[in-house]
């Protein structure tokens, strides 16, 4: 008796030692499958957020290219508003510049 006794505590044991073996088992998938489910989320929502930074981004280059156009005539027309300014300004002293250079290099001192 003792020793069918100790047959049916190892058919037990082995019994139960299969069942944990299958609940580890069917965990393990559980979790691989909520992995592989998780990445494909975080996936689509990267592709998502890149696509929306890329329509943000597009929308800047336009608006910003578009005013670039004016912004370098604006910019050509202050220079030349400049030079003009430089030029008549120029022609406006430089008799009296030459007249000064002419003085010191004239003037001899001791």
């Amino acid at each position: 008796m003792a020793a069918s006794s100790s047959q049916n505590g190892i058919r037990l044991l082995l019994s139960a030692e299969q069942e944990a073996q299958h609940i580890v088992n069917t965990a393990r998938t559980a979790k691989q499958t909520r992995l592989k489910q998780a990445k494909e989320e975080a996936e689509k929502e990267i592709a998502e957020f890149r696509a929306q930074m890329e329509a943000d981004f597009q929308n800047k280059v336009e608006e910003s290219s578009g005013d670039s156009g004016a912004n370098v005539k604006r910019l050509e027309q202050e220079t030349h508003a400049k030079i003009d300014h430089l030029k008549t300004e120029a022609s406006r002293i430089s008799h009296d510049i030459v007249s000064m250079l002419l003085r010191h290099v004239t003037t001899v001192k001791n």
